[in-house]
C-alpha cells in the first residue's frame, strides 16, 4: 500500500480514510469518463482492502471544505493526513481553500511526501540526490495491521460515471482499457520485471510491440494505485537477482524513467504558471492564429484524418484504449505543433482527455518539450512517413486503425495519396506536405533562437528545470545559454526520406 499518511494516523488513535467525489473536477476540460472508469475500479478495490482492516473507505460527494465540514460536525476531528500533490490550477486552488478552512477551524493538516517532488525546491542543484533518497534508497511503507472502526458512520455510495453524467470524448474499446485498482498495478509491474519487459529498451518504440514490452504502470501512477517508490523497490530488488529474467539494461532504463517522472512533475510544482504560459516567455507569441488553432487542422488532427495513415492510426488508437507509447504521443504532439502550427495550449485538455494516464506535470512539460517551448531542448521534427515505415513496416497497425485503406498494399499504404484518391475509399489527402512544413517550422524556430529574448530565457529556464545529470546534451545546452552560441541546426533533429542533402538540415 505504501501510504505513510494513512499509518501515521492510524498510530493515533481511529481513522477516516475519506475519498471525496468532486464534480467541478470531474467535469473541468481535462477530464474524462476515461479517468473515472478506472479511479471507480480502484475505489471498489480500496473499499474492500480497508474494511479488511477495520475501516471501509467512506466516500463523500461534492465541494471539499463543504464536505469536511459536514464531517467535522458531524464525527469531529482535529487533524487531516495526506499525501503533498502537484496538480493544475484547479486542484491547486481546492487545496489553497481547504488549507484556509483548516486554518480557521484550527485543524491540523499533515502533507507528507508520495515521491521525489519537493514542496519549496530552491534550486535543482542536488535535487537528484533528494529523489535517490526518497525513492532509490527507501523501502515501501508497510500497511497498518489495523485501523480502529468508527462506528454509525455511513461510508457512503461510489457512484459510476454514467451515474454521475460524465461521457466519453471518444468512442471506447472497453476490453482493452486497463482496469483499475492496486491488485492490477502489482500484476502488471510484476509482469514487466518477469518476463514483458525483456525487450524493453528495443520495443518501447513502437506502438504494438510498446504495448506489449512496455510496463504499462503508468496509471498506477497517476491515480495512486502504486507509488514510485514501490516500483522502484521492486525494479532495484529483480536488478540483483542472479535469476532474473529481464536484462539489467532494461530494469536501469525503467528505473531511468522512473526519475523522469518525478523530473518533469517536479516542473509544475516549482513553476504552476507553465500550465498557461511557455516555459521560455520569448516563445509566447509564437503560434498565435486563433482560427487555425480550433479549426480545420485541429478538428482533422484530434479525431484521426489527417491523411497521414500513420499518425491517424496512433491517434485513433489512443481514442480507442486510453494508451499509446511515449515516441508516438511526441509523433502525435509534434506533428500538431511544427506541421499543423497548432498552439500548445489548444493541445493540453483533448490530449489529457484520451490519456488513462494523465498526470498534469508530465503532461504540461512533454506537451511544451515536443512544441518547442521549453527554449533548452532539442526540437523532434519527426516524419510522419518514415515513422510508420520505422514502427509499422508492414502497415498491420495502420491497417486495424485506418480500416478505409485497409486493402492498400505495403508499402503504399504508408503514402495513399501517390495511389490517388478512387484507392483510398474516403480517406483523406493529406492536410498538408510535411515535408514543407517541417522546413517552415524549422526556420521560424532558427530565427527566434537568435534573439536576445530566447538567449536570456533560456538561460533561465535552464537554471530552473535544467536536469543536472549531465550528459552530452546538456552540456551543448548549457553552453549556448552561457552565450557560447552553436550552429543552429545543431537543435534540430528532423527526419525526411530524402537525404540530408537535399534540404540542407540534420536528419535522424
Amino acid at each position: 500500500m505504501d501510504h505513510e499518511p494513512l499509518v501515521a494516523a492510524g498510530l493515533r488513535g481511529p481513522v477516516l480514510p475519506l475519498f471525496i467525489i468532486e464534480p467541478d473536477i470531474l467535469r473541468a476540460p481535462d477530464s474524462d469518463a476515461l479517468h473515472f472508469r478506472f479511479i471507480y475500479q480502484s475505489l471498489l478495490e480500496l473499499r474492500e482492502s480497508l474494511h479488511e482492516l477495520g475501516q471501509p473507505l467512506v466516500v463523500r460527494s461534492g465541494v471539499a471544505v463543504t464536505v469536511l465540514e459536514t464531517l467535522r460536525k458531524e464525527i469531529g476531528f482535529d487533524a487531516i493526513w495526506s499525501h503533498e500533490e502537484t496538480g493544475n490550477r484547479l486542484t491547486y486552488q481546492r487545496d489553497l481553500d481547504v488549507k484556509q478552512w483548516v486554518e480557521f477551524q484550527r485543524i491540523s493538516w499533515y502533507e507528507i511526501p508520495q515521491n521525489g517532488v519537493v514542496r519549496r525546491l530552491k534550486s535543482r542543484d542536488g535535487w537528484a540526490k533528494i529523489w535517490e533518497h526518497r525513492i532509490a534508497r527507501s523501502a515501501p511503507i508497510a500497511k497498518p495491521n489495523r485501523l480502529q472502526n468508527l462506528p454509525n458512520l455511513e461510508v457512503g455510495a461510489i457512484q459510476t460515471a454514467d451515474e454521475l453524467g460524465l461521457r466519453n470524448s471518444a468512442t471506447r474499446q472497453a476490453s482493452e482499457i486497463q482496469r483499475g485498482g492496486e491488485s492490477e498495478a502489482h500484476q502488471y509491474l510484476s509482469s514487466f520485471l518477469v518476463g514483458r519487459g525483456k525487450n524493453y529498451r528495443r520495443a518501447m518504440s513502437g506502438p504494438t510491440s510498446g504495448a506489449v514490452s512496455c510496463s504499462r504502470v503508468s496509471p498506477y501512477l497517476a491515480w495512486g494505485c502504486l507509488s514510485v517508490r514501490q516500483a522502484a523497490y521492486a525494479a532495484q530488488n529483480e536488478l540483483v537477482r542472479t535469476d532474473r529474467q529481464i536484462p539489467k539494461t532494461a530494469i536501469r532504463s525503467f528505473l531511468g524513467r522512473l526519475h523522469w517522472h518525478c523530473h518533469f512533475i517536479q516542473k509544475l510544482e516549482s513553476e504552476p504558471d507553465i500550465e498557461f504560459h511557455s516555459f521560455n516567455r520569448a516563445c509566447y507569441l509564437l503560434r498565435s492564429n486563433p482560427s487555425r488553432d480550433h479549426g480545420h487542422f485541429f478538428e482533422a488532427w484530434i479525431t484521426g484524418h489527417t491523411g497521414y495513415p500513420f499518425v491517424d492510426a496512433c491517434m485513433r488508437s489512443l481514442r480507442a484504449t486510453g494508451w499509446l507509447n511515449f515516441r508516438m504521443r511526441a509523433m502525435l504532439v509534434s506533428f500538431a505543433a511544427y506541421n499543423l502550427w497548432l498552439d500548445w495550449r489548444v493541445l493540453i485538455a483533448p490530449l489529457a482527455r484520451q490519456f488513462l494516464d494523465y498526470e498534469p506535470g508530465i503532461h504540461l512539460s512533454q506537451i511544451q518539450m515536443q512544441s518547442g517551448t521549453t527554449g533548452i531542448n532539442t526540437l523532434w521534427i519527426y516524419n510522419p512517413v518514415k515513422q510508420g515505415l520505422d514502427h509499422d513496416p508492414d502497415g498491420s497497425f495502420i491497417r486495424r486503425w485506418v480500416p478505409e485503406i485497409a486493402n492498400i498494399f505495403t508499402p503504399l499504404i504508408h503514402t495513399p495519396w501517390e495511389l490517388g484518391a478512387n484507392h483510398r475509399s474516403g480517406y483523406p489527402a493529406p492536410i498538408v506536405n510535411h515535408l514543407v512544413t517541417a522546413r517552415e517550422a524549422k526556420l521560424k524556430f532558427s530565427t527566434l533562437r537568435k534573439s536576445a529574448l530566447h538567449k536570456e530565457e533560456a538561460r533561465r529556464v535552464f537554471i530552473a528545470h535544467g536536469s543536472r545529470k549531465r550528459g552530452r546534451g546538456d552540456r551543448e545546452i548549457a553552453r549556448r545559454i552561457n552565450g557560447n552560441d552553436l550552429p543552429a541546426d545543431r537543435f534540430f533533429q528532423v527526419e525526411s526520406k530524402s537525404p540530408a542533402s537535399q534540404l540542407e538540415i540534420d536528419f535522424r
